[in-house]
């Protein structure tokens, strides 16, 4: 099999590869501090769980990051993936202007990836993103193995941001 026919396995970051929690608290302020959140990701602590089901998945699948982080978020999320020693593989974000529920924002990308490729499994850490994706007919494994604060739940579905 070669890389541009083997399966897609989709692997969400915060609270399912990084450990986000050292950074939740920036989003318990009024107004949230976005910017501190997104700026304290690259000393994320690996998630052992998520990191080996990464590194398994990767031994029949081309491993493909898909994350609600922004786009101005891309150098240094690539700098973590790799000081993580995780697969290499594309990595798709929102937009940094679209604040649209992670749900959409994800469900539509695996339905673009879908249109091309198989997809195997996705491993995401946000129910509300993990029950869009089944309802849509896509394999899912639910990282809980990290926890998330209920301030990052609202703000993931409320404000789009992650």
């Amino acid at each position: 099999m070669t890389r541009t026919n083997r399966p897609l396995a989709v692997f969400d970051l915060d609270n399912t590869l990084s450990d986000a929690r050292h950074r939740q608290r920036f989003l318990e302020r009024r107004p949230r501090d976005w910017d501190a959140f997104f700026a304290a990701a690259p000393q994320d602590p690996p998630l052992a769980e998520g990191v080996a089901l990464c590194r398994e998945a990767a031994e029949e699948c081309e491993v493909v990051y898909l994350t609600g982080r922004p786009e101005r978020c891309r150098r240094d999320t690539l700098d973590w993936l790799a000081a993580q020693d995780l697969p290499e593989g594309r990595v798709h974000m929102r937009r940094n202007d679209d604040r649209r529920p992670a749900r959409h924002t994800k469900l539509e990308t695996l339905r673009r990836l879908a249109a091309r490729r198989e997809i195997r499994v996705l491993v995401d850490d946000d129910e509300l993103v993990c029950d869009a994706a089944e309802r849509a007919g896509f394999r899912v494994v639910r990282a809980r193995w990290a926890d998330s604060s209920p301030e990052l739940k609202k703000a993931q579905e409320g404000e789009g941001r992650t």
